[in-house]
C-alpha cells in the first residue's frame, strides 16, 4: 500500500504541475473556462487529492498494521482469554464505516475524476465490487500456489469451494451494478452522464462488451455447477480470467478519460505531450472498430505496467508471509475451520 500511495501522490502533484495530463481538473486554465469543473473545484483540487491519498490511505495502512500486530501477538502469546482477538474485532468494526466512506471519496478523486464532467451515484460501489472480486481471485490463486508448494495442508476443497462461491456471487453483484449504472444513465438521457458510456461503446467496443463476457458470462456459466468450485484447475483458470478481466475493467474506467483530457488540453496549447495525447485520442476514435494496441485493446506498455505492479505486490506479500505463521495456531475458530463442511 505505501508504494501505491507514493505513485498516486506523484501522479497528482505532477498533474497539478502540468507534467502529465491525467486529471482535467488539475489544469487551472481549463477550470477557469469550464462551468462544470468550477462547480466541482471545491472537491476536485490538489488539497483534497492529497488528503485522500495520504490521510485516507495512511489510515487504512495504520489499521492494517494494527490487525497484523494483534494477529501475531495472539499467535505468540497463547492468551486463553483471547484478548488480542477481541481487540482485533473492535479494530475491524471501527474500520467498517471508516473504510466505507473514505474508500468512496478516494475512488471519486483517484479514478472517477479522470472523467471530470460526468456524474454517477453508483461508481464507488461499482469500483469497490471490482476491487473485491480481483482480491478474491488473487487469494484463490495464491492459496492454490501455496498448497502446490506443500503449505496450507489444512485448506481443503470445502474452503476453496467457499472462495469459489464468493467469486460467483460477487461477479453477479458486480454485473448488477454494471447494469444499474448503465440502465439508469441511459434512461435519464442526461448528456453529462451518457457521454461516459457513449465514448466507451463507440471507441472501445471490444473492451466494453468483452468486459461483460469475461467478468460475468464466463465465470457465471463455469462456476454455476457445484463441482466446478471444488476443482483446483477450474478455480485457477476462472480466477486468472476474472483477475485479468477486472484489470480490463479498470483500464476501461481510466484510459478513455485520460485520452479525452489530453485532447482537451491540447486544444488549449498545453505542450507537446498534450498534442500527442490529442493525436492518440483521435487515433482511438478512428480505429474504434479495429484492434488497435493501446486503444481498443491494451498494448505492451499497459500489460507490462500491470505485470510489474503485480510482481512487486507478490514479492512484498510473500516476504511478509515468510515472517509469520501461515496458519494462526491460537485463533479461537481454528478448530471449527478444520472441520468446515459445505
Amino acid at each position: 500500500m505505501p508504494v501505491g500511495l507514493i505513485f498516486l501522490i506523484i501522479i497528482g502533484v505532477t498533474a497539478w504541475q502540468g507534467i502529465n495530463h491525467v486529471y482535467h481538473w488539475a489544469d487551472a486554465e481549463s477550470v477557469a473556462q469550464d462551468e462544470i469543473l468550477q462547480g466541482k473545484s471545491p472537491f476536485l483540487n490538489l488539497k483534497w487529492y492529497l488528503i485522500a491519498t495520504i490521510g485516507f490511505g495512511g489510515l487504512w495502512y495504520f489499521i492494517g498494521l494494527q490487525l497484523r500486530r494483534l494477529s501475531k501477538k495472539e499467535d505468540q502469546s497463547g492468551d486463553m482469554k483471547y484478548k488480542a482477538h477481541k481487540i482485533m474485532r473492535i479494530w475491524g468494526a471501527a474500520f467498517l464505516p471508516l473504510g466505507g466512506f473514505t474508500s468512496a471519496a478516494a475512488v471519486w478523486l483517484w479514478l472517477m475524476s479522470v472523467d471530470a464532467h460526468w456524474y454517477s451515484t453508483l461508481f464507488a460501489w461499482y469500483c469497490g465490487a471490482s476491487w473485491l472480486i480481483a482480491m478474491l481471485a488473487l487469494t484463490i490463486i495464491i492459496v492454490i500456489f501455496l498448497k502446490d508448494k506443500g503449505y496450507l495442508p489444512q485448506v481443503n476443497q470445502e474452503h476453496l469451494h467457499d472462495l469459489g462461491k464468493y467469486v460467483f456471487a460477487f461477479s453477479i453483484f458486480w454485473t448488477y451494478l454494471w447494469f444499474s449504472q448503465y440502465m439508469l444513465i441511459w434512461y435519464s438521457n442526461n448528456g453529462e452522464e451518457t457521454t461516459y458510456f457513449k465514448t466507451r461503446i463507440d471507441q472501445f467496443p471490444v473492451l466494453f462488451y468483452g468486459n461483460l463476457i469475461m467478468n460475468f458470462v464466463l465465470p457465471f456459466l463455469i462456476l454455476m455447477r457445484n463441482d466446478t468450485k471444488r476443482k483446483y484447475g477450474t478455480l485457477l483458470f476462472v480466477s486468472a480470467l476474472v483477475f485479468f478481466g477486472h484489470w480490463i475493467d479498470f483500464f476501461l474506467m481510466a484510459k478513455p478519460g485520460i485520452l479525452h483530457t489530453a485532447h482537451e488540453l491540447a486544444g488549449h496549447g498545453h505542450g507537446e505531450s498534450a498534442s500527442h495525447g490529442a493525436e492518440a485520442a483521435g487515433h482511438a476514435a478512428e480505429h474504434a472498430s479495429n484492434f488497435v494496441q493501446g486503444f481498443t485493446l491494451p498494448g505492451f506498455f499497459e500489460i507490462g505496467s500491470m505485470l510489474g505492479f503485480l510482481g512487486l505486490f507478490l514479492y512484498i506479500a510473500f516476504r511478509l508471509m515468510s515472517k509469520a505463521n501461515l496458519v494462526p495456531g491460537k485463533d479461537p475458530y481454528l478448530e471449527e475451520s478444520y472441520h468446515h463442511h459445505v
